[in-house]
C-alpha cells in the first residue's frame, strides 16, 4: 500500500533495531529497506533473526503514543469497548475515546491508526521473509520455522485487521462485503479492500501451511508460535465465522497437552509465560521494557504509574455476580477495593470491584508477561461451538474447564440457549482483561449494554448502550490511507 509504503519502511527499521536488542549477535545497523530485506532472507539463521525482531516489535511503542505499545495496548483497545472492564475516573487513561465510541467517528483519529500501522507492519515484515524464500539456501528446517511463523503473524494479523475495519462476518452469507486489503507480497503498492470472505480464506490456507511447517518444531520459548498456536489461531477465525464444527475441531486440537492452571497459578498475577496452560505470549525484559507503556503500566493494579495509580481497572459489577463464592477466580477482584493482601501505597486511588488478576514486576517495574493465548480460551471455544450445535459434550467441556477453577461445580444440566449463556458468561470470567469483549460483541451482533452497573456517566461519556448495528463497532480506515492509496475506498 502506498501508505503502507512509509510506515512499513519504519516497520524494517524497527524489526532490524528490535534485531540488535533482543541479541548481541543480531545486525548492529539500520539499513535502508533495500538492504534489510536482502539482509533477513540472506541465510536461514537471518530469517530468523527477522522472526526475532518481529517478536519483538509486539511490545513496542508506535505513534509516540505512550498508549500504544503493541499488542498489549491493543488487548486494551478491544476491551474498553465493551462492559466487562470499568474504568474508575474519568483522567488518566490514554483509552477513553475507545471507552466512549468516539475514534470511531473520525478516520483521522489516532486509535483509528495505530491498529492499521500496527498490523500492516507486521504483515510487510513477514512477507520479506516469506518471499525470501525463493533465493535462500541452507537448512530447510530452519527455513520452514521461519516461513512458518511469518505466516500465522500474516494470518493472525489479517484476522485482527478484518475483524475491527470490516463489518462483520454473517454465518451463513456470501460475504462479498469489502474487507481489507489482502497483502502477501513486501510490495508497497496500494491494494484495493477485498471481500470479507476472502479475507478470511487468505487467513485459513496461512495458516494451514504454517501448521505444515511447523509441524515438528520445538520451540525454545512461548514468544514463539508453534504448531498449537496455528491452530489456535484458526479456531478463533472459525469461531469468528460461526463455523462451529471447525472451531470446535481446531480448539481441541490446540489445547491438547496443555495442562489448565492451578489455583496458585491462577492468583499468581497472569506475568509469567512458561506456566503451562500458555500457548503464546511475550516475555519482556528490563533493557527491552516501556516503563510507562507497558501492558502492566496499564493493566496490572500494583505499579504505579499515574493510569494505575488513579484510573485502576475494575470488573462490571453484574458479571462479578456471576462468579460463585467457590469460584477461584472471585480473588481476581475486591469489592471493597482496598487490596490489603497487596499493601499498594497511599497515592493510589481505591475504588470498589478493581481487579489484582494482573500483577506487574513491582510497584516501579511495570514488566509483566504478556497472555495473547491460553488453553483455556480453546476449552471455551469448543464448549461454546459444541453448545451451538446442540452436541451434549458441550457442557463436558465446560465442566473440564470450570471445575479446575471452583471445585464446587458441577456439570451443567442446561441445554440450548440457556447453556449457551452459561458458556458466555464463562467466556467473560476467564478472559477479563484479554482483549476478547468487544470482538464477541461484534461477532456474534449483539449490542453494547452498561446499564445498571458500577459505569459512570463521566468516565462513559454518557454511551451506556450501542446497537449491535450502530457504525461504530467498525473501525474507520485511517484518512491518510485513504489519501495515499488510490486503490482503496473508505469504510
Amino acid at each position: 500500500m502506498k501508505y503502507n509504503k512509509i510506515t512499513l519502511i519504519a516497520g524494517l527499521t524497527v524489526l532490524m533495531m528490535s534485531m540488535t536488542a533482543c541479541d548481541d549477535q543480531f545486525l548492529n545497523t539500520v539499513p535502508t529497506e533495500d538492504v534489510s530485506d536482502a539482509v533477513v532472507t540472506s541465510s536461514p539463521a537471518n530469517m530468523m533473526l527477522g522472526i526475532n525482531g518481529i517478536h519483538r516489535s509486539l511490545y513496542v511503542r508506535y505513534l509516540s503514543c505512550q498508549g500504544c505499545v503493541g499488542l498489549g495496548a491493543l488487548m486494551i483497545f478491544a476491551d474498553a469497548m465493551g462492559e466487562d472492564v470499568v474504568m474508575t475516573r474519568t483522567t488518566s487513561t490514554w483509552h477513553y475515546g475507545l471507552y466512549q465510541f468516539n475514534v470511531q467517528q473520525n478516520a483521522n483519529a489516532r486509535d483509528n491508526l495505530f491498529p492499521w500501522l500496527f498490523y500492516y507492519q507486521i504483515v510487510r515484515n513477514a512477507n520479506v521473509i516469506i518471499a525470501g524464500e525463493a533465493n535462500v539456501t541452507g537448512d530447510q528446517s530452519l527455513v520452514d520455522v521461519a516461513v512458518g511463523q511469518a505466516l500465522v503473524y500474516r494470518a493472525f494479523s489479517h484476522l485482527m485487521l478484518v475483524q475491527m475495519y470490516a463489518d462483520r462476518y454473517v454465518p451463513g452469507g456470501a460475504n462479498n462485503h469489502d474487507g481489507i486489503p489482502i497483502v502477501t507480497t513486501p510490495s508497497n503498492e496500494g491494494q484495493p479492500r477485498s471481500p470479507v470472505a476472502a479475507v478470511y480464506q487468505q487467513i485459513h490456507d496461512d495458516l494451514d501451511e504454517a501448521a505444515r511447517r511447523l509441524q515438528s518444531y520445538n520451540r525454545p520459548n512461548k514468544s514463539h508460535m508453534d504448531r498449537s498456536v496455528a491452530l489456535g489461531l484458526r479456531a478463533r477465525a472459525y469461531l469468528a465465522q460461526g463455523n462451529y464444527t471447525e472451531a470446535a475441531s481446531y480448539a481441541a486440537q490446540a489445547r491438547s497437552g496443555y495442562p489448565l492452571m492451578s489455583h496458585g497459578e491462577l492468583l499468581g498475577g497472569f506475568n509469567d509465560y512458561t506456566i503451562g496452560e500458555w500457548m503464546w505470549g511475550s516475555h519482556i525484559t528490563l533493557d527491552q521494557s516501556d516503563r510507562f507503556g507497558n501492558f502492566g503500566a496499564n493493566m496490572s493494579r500494583n505499579n504505579s504509574t499515574i493510569v494505575t495509580r488513579t484510573n485502576p481497572r475494575a470488573i462490571d459489577t453484574r458479571l462479578f455476580a456471576q462468579i460463585s463464592a467457590t469460584d477461584v477466580r472471585g480473588q481476581w477482584f475486591d469489592p471493597t477495593g482496598q487490596h490489603t493482601d497487596l499493601e499498594l501505597p497511599g497515592a493510589f486511588s481505591r475504588h470498589p470491584y478493581t481487579h489484582q488478576k494482573f500483577i506487574a514486576v513491582s510497584e516501579q517495574d511495570s514488566r509483566m508477561d504478556v497472555p495473547y493465548m491460553r488453553a483455556a480460551e480453546m476449552y471455551l471455544i469448543e464448549a461454546e461451538a459444541k453448545a451451538r450445535l446442540n452436541d451434549p459434550t458441550a457442557a463436558d467441556v465446560l465442566f473440564d474447564l470450570v471445575s479446575t477453577r471452583d471445585p464446587d461445580y458441577v456439570r451443567s444440566s442446561n441445554t440450548g440457549q440457556a447453556l449457551i449463556d452459561e458458556i458466555m458468561i464463562q467466556r467473560r470470567i476467564e478472559l477479563w482483561g484479554e482483549g476478547f469483549r468487544y470482538f464477541d460483541l461484534k461477532r456474534l451482533a449483539e449490542p453494547l449494554d452498561r446499564t445498571g452497573a458500577n459505569h459512570s456517566t463521566q468516565a462513559t461519556g454518557g454511551l451506556f448502550e450501542l446497537p449491535a448495528d450502530d457504525p461504530r463497532w467498525t473501525f474507520l480506515i485511517p484518512r491518510s490511507e485513504i489519501d495515499a492509496n488510490p486503490n482503496i475506498d473508505a469504510n
